[in-house]
């Protein structure tokens, strides 16, 4: 960043600036904020989850391997034109 502050810093400075708002409120407003915050993470989580999940497993067919193998080969098909000199 331009003034010397990175991204930790900033993040930092931000999650102090909320403790410090959050000094006056209530026991029952901390706790709701509390739960709020982590139903949040939860669905952050979730979506994530797929993500990574998704990586894995391309193929979603009960063939072996010789199967694949075999439908691949029987799939080609060759067109090669050769030109004339």
């Amino acid at each position: 960043m331009r003034n010397g502050m990175n991204t930790t810093d900033v993040n930092t400075k931000l999650i102090d600036s909320y403790l410090s708002l959050m000094k006056n409120m209530s026991v029952s407003n901390k706790l709701d904020l509390i739960s709020k915050l982590t139903k949040t993470v939860k669905i952050d989580i979730e979506q994530e989850q797929p993500d990574f999940y998704k990586s894995f497993g391309g193929w979603d067919k009960n063939e072996s391997a010789e199967e694949l193998i075999s439908s691949i080969k029987q799939a080609r098909s060759f067109n090669r034109k050769i030109d004339e000199f």
